[in-house]
């Protein structure tokens, strides 16, 4: 008998590939344009921190600033928005329609360290940035380490030694 090696990133490799086999399927049975029109529009979104603030930027192209309503309730920041179909008067012969239209809901957990009072959202060029800053407890201080009788460390001076 031999000895196989348990791999778990294979199996759960094998198993999502299974799964996308299967939904192809689905979809091929479905029909192409009809996967495309019922698949909903979530907006991507890139979140990050630095020492002052956390900061959240959604893909939405296509959109007005009039067409989001961001809320914080509750330590939950919540987006929504939607983005319409633009159709012109002329009867236009679509051959294939991809970029995703309807309305979004995107939600987030606030931490208790950020400063609800205070949230700056612009829109430019397809991205929406939402800032959030944290409160001042919440950012890092720098504490200075005495010696003996509480006196501030210095970093001693370098002598110049002469060349020899």
């Amino acid at each position: 008998m031999a000895i196989i090696r348990f791999n778990s990133f294979r199996d759960a490799l094998a198993l999502q590939n299974r799964m996308n086999s299967l939904f192809q399927d689905f979809n091929r049975s479905q029909g192409e344009t009809d996967a495309l029109t019922t698949a909903a529009f979530v907006p991507p979104v890139d979140v990050y921190e630095d020492e002052h603030k956390v900061v959240l930027k959604l893909e939405v192209p296509g959109m007005k600033q009039d067409d989001f309503d961001i809320r914080v309730e509750n330590n939950t920041l919540t987006v929504r928005g939607e983005r319409k179909f633009e159709k012109e008067e002329k009867e236009e012969n679509f051959h294939r329609i991809e970029r995703r239209h309807g309305s979004f809901y995107r939600a987030f957990t606030v931490a208790t360290t950020m400063n609800t009072e205070n949230v700056k959202a612009s829109y430019d060029a397809g991205v929406l940035k939402i800032e959030l800053e944290k409160r001042a407890e919440a950012k890092p201080k720098q504490i200075k380490v005495s010696v003996g009788d509480s006196k501030p460390v210095e970093a001693p001076q370098a002598e110049s030694k002469p060349a020899a």
